[in-house]
């Protein structure tokens, strides 16, 4: 039996990054996409490991376990011990879940592979069968839009709407606090970037213009004049297209913040991956809050205990 060890090592390389981003994404966490790479690469390591050392401590229950904190902390790096646990529970689920997707989906249609308790790929009747190789590379893919896909929508149903919580946004260097509130409505999101907006009011966002910036911007806004925007602003507004309750098209002035910090539930939930819709009065005639803050931000960014 011939065993193409590049092509076995690739393939493990693939699907270990894909996991590790899945888990990234559940544990929202902030990582390089250099680093997830590097990890995955120390996954795929196990591939000429097994193949050269059969007989090594790596391949032991516990050496299995000690090689799955190795590769969450060059993906993760470390915080606490409490963040590595969650992200190695994670980084299991997500193999488990894959991986049985997977598995069920063979012996439905009787494919020749099988997959190890490590959650790495073989296959039964050969590593270079070409139906294997076809069923992993569109079998896998698949199985991880589908987890993610049920995760997304399981998140969303957690979000608690209908609260107020403490705001930190960043723009230009200077950060101000206010209070947001969850739109259970809000889904605007940028139609190029797809990056999610969230709403703030002419009395915040005024903090960081000058009386005079702040003018020349308003009168820009009412004839959608780019170029009439004040000169050190041009750089970090943009237009967004949206559709009205009624139906009618219209554009909104955004602001590239560089970062949001939103204080949720015990947890500091951090982005920059955002833009801030600017309305040109209060949101609220109590103004209670000043920001309306989009589902997305809080199912989708990073994660830090407060």
């Amino acid at each position: 039996m011939s065993i193409y060890l590049d092509l076995i090592w690739l393939l493990n390389f693939l699907l270990d990054m894909m996991l590790l981003m899945l888990t990234q994404v559940l544990a929202r966490e902030i990582t390089s996409k250099k680093r997830i790479a590097f990890g995955a690469l120390i996954a795929s390591l196990i591939v000429p490991i097994t193949l050269y050392f059969p007989d090594s401590f790596i391949n032991t229950f516990v050496g299995k376990l000690l090689y799955s904190v190795v590769i969450i902390l060059s993906t993760f790096g470390f915080h606490s011990l409490n963040r590595i646990i969650k992200q190695l529970f994670l980084f299991y689920f997500t193999s488990f879940s894959v991986g049985g997707g997977l598995l069920a989906v063979h012996f439905l249609l009787q494919n020749p592979i099988a997959i190890s308790s490590n959650s790495f790929l073989t296959f039964s009747s050969g590593y270079g069968d070409p139906v294997s190789w076809l069923f992993v590379a569109i079998g896998f893919p698949c199985a991880w839009i589908f987890t993610k896909s049920r995760m997304d929508k399981h998140a969303e149903g957690k979000i608690r709407y209908d609260q107020f919580y403490p705001v930190s946004v960043s723009i230009k260097g200077e950060t101000f606090e206010t209070t947001g509130y969850i739109d259970s409505g809000n889904h605007l999101v940028d139609p190029l970037t797809k990056k999610p907006v969230i709403i703030c009011d002419e009395s915040f966002l005024k903090k960081w213009f000058t009386e005079e910036d702040w003018k020349i911007f308003k009168t820009a806004t009412e004839t959608l004049d780019m170029e009439g925007l004040p000169e050190k602003w041009k750089n970090d507004l943009q237009l967004i297209p949206y559709q009205g309750v009624g139906g009618a098209s219209d554009f909104l002035f955004a602001i590239k913040p560089d970062q949001i910090l939103v204080q949720y539930e015990g947890e500091r939930i951090i982005t920059s991956k955002v833009l801030i819709g600017v309305q040109f009065s209060v949101l609220t005639k109590d103004q209670s809050y000043h920001c309306l803050l989009q589902p997305q931000i809080i199912k989708l960014a990073a994660v830090q205990s407060a």
